[in-house]
């Protein structure tokens, strides 16, 4: 999130958001621009319009469609009239437009756009925090995000009442399958001293390690990693890995987790569920840009 900008809900866009826009539009205007709207619509026609859901979601991205709407026209007036992280019923009206028709048809698809993936994004997010509520278990993004799009997708998940994991490579150790593999190939030491490596180099950052068993686990312990992954474990492993790290470090639970398991995950008693489909795999919304 950028500091250049203050745009709706709060939400600040950063250049890259900004481009990315940019980008959208050139996509569907090319060089000739709406030759619908411009063949049909009388240059000087001004109207107002709304954009509305048409089923039940947790609305996210009200920022970027005001982005969209600028870029295009800047005499587009945008009223948001639910802010995002609200969830809503079907058929309820979100965002007021006025202005322009031509410039409002041609920003509408990729208004549109955004706005259906975040809030489909955010969506799928509450759903899963409301599953996990009870045992106030942290619900957790990944890295799994559409390439471009991760800061504007971490941002939707918040808005469906999740935390964000880190953001990318270089803000947290995170040591996984792949890791761990070459690391032992070269016959370094044991997944502790593998944690112990990591934090004597990068000692800024949080360092996690994955671990696939609770041998793997009490080999790792000693050398208190801030967090372990428990990957692909049964509810029934999670607990005895999490009374081992009681005190020592905190656990996140990742693979195989979907919401008709999550609450048998989150009972385990584990601080936190990662879960990668909440961005490569939620559903856009269906949201509709309709004239008055």
């Amino acid at each position: 999130m950028g500091k250049d900008d203050m745009s709706q809900n709060g939400y600040v866009l950063s250049v890259h958001e900004k481009e990315l826009v940019r980008l959208a539009l050139a996509e569907d205007l090319a060089d000739r621009g709406d030759i619908t709207s411009i063949a049909l619509i009388a240059e000087g026609r001004e109207a107002s319009a709304h954009i509305l859901t048409r089923e039940a979601c947790t609305i996210s991205g009200s920022a970027v469609v005001h982005e969209v709407f600028r870029q295009v026209d800047e005499r587009v007036r945008v009223e948001v009239l639910v802010n995002d992280g609200a969830t809503v019923a079907p058929g309820e009206v979100i965002l007021r437009l006025q202005g322009p028709v031509r410039s409002m048809l041609t920003a509408e698809r990729t208004a549109l756009n955004f706005m259906q993936r975040l809030t489909g994004v955010a969506t799928l997010t509450h759903a899963f925090t409301e599953r996990v509520k009870p045992y106030g278990t942290l619900i957790l993004d990944t890295r799994k995000t559409t390439p471009g799009f991760r800061t504007l997708e971490k941002y939707a998940v918040q808005c469906g009442g999740g935390s964000n994991h880190r953001m990318g490579l270089y803000d947290r150790i995170l040591i996984k399958d792949n890791h761990r593999a070459m690391w032992a190939e070269q016959a370094r030491g044991d997944l502790g001293e593998a944690v112990r490596h990591a934090r004597e180099l990068f000692p800024d950052v949080l360092v996690e390690l994955e671990v696939e068993s609770v041998d793997e686990l009490k080999q790792a312990l000693p050398m208190r990693p801030d967090w372990v992954l428990l990957d692909n474990m049964s509810p029934e492993v999670m607990g005895e890995c999490v009374v081992l790290c009681r005190g020592v470090c905190k656990t996140e639970a990742s693979g195989g987790i979907t919401l008709a398991n999550v609450e048998a995950a989150a009972a385990s008693g584990v601080d936190a569920i990662s879960l990668g489909c909440l961005t490569h795999s939620a559903r856009a919304v269906d949201l509709s840009l309709e004239m008055d």
